[in-house]
């Protein structure tokens, strides 16, 4: 079973990506990885004789992996065509839950340490209390010009 589990899953990297990686699980399983995609693929002996459990998770920064968001059951004996359509499925529905967790970040807040998020500059342009603080010091010295030139 593992060494069909192998090769059922070097041909469904073929298929689902260009960059992979291939490699067996202690528990027996074969995991692809997808490092471009940020994504993972376990292949796992199931409780049936023919059937293999599918699970789909992120891969995180650091290379580290997120736990499994979608799992299904298909038969092993099922064309490739058939296990790419599954996994298809399942990438889709970890990406959808992917996207709905993200805005859930408190607005100004970094999403590792609750501290407060700097801004993100985008070009060199001043910005209104910039120049009003502008503004202010030009006074100052032209007041302070003016002052100086009325009493001598």
């Amino acid at each position: 079973m593992s060494a069909q589990l192998r090769e059922t899953a070097g041909e469904l990297a073929e298929v689902l990506w260009r960059e992979h990686t291939v490699y067996r699980e202690r528990s027996g399983g074969v995991v692809i990885r997808g490092e471009h995609v940020r994504r993972w693929i376990s292949l796992a002996p199931a409780g049936g004789r023919d059937e293999v459990l599918v699970r789909v998770g992120r891969i995180l920064d650091g290379g580290t992996t997120a736990p499994a968001r979608s799992e299904a059951v298909v038969p092993l004996s099922s064309s490739t065509g058939v296990l790419a359509a599954t996994c298809r499925r399942l990438l889709a529905e970890a990406a959808a839950d992917t996207a709905l967790v993200v805005p859930r970040a408190a607005p100004g807040r970094s999403k590792r340490s609750g501290k407060a998020a700097r801004p993100k500059v985008t070009g060199k342009h001043t910005s209104f209390g910039s120049l009003v603080i502008l503004a202010c010091v030009a006074g100052v010295v032209a007041l302070y010009v003016y002052s100086t030139a009325m009493r001598g």
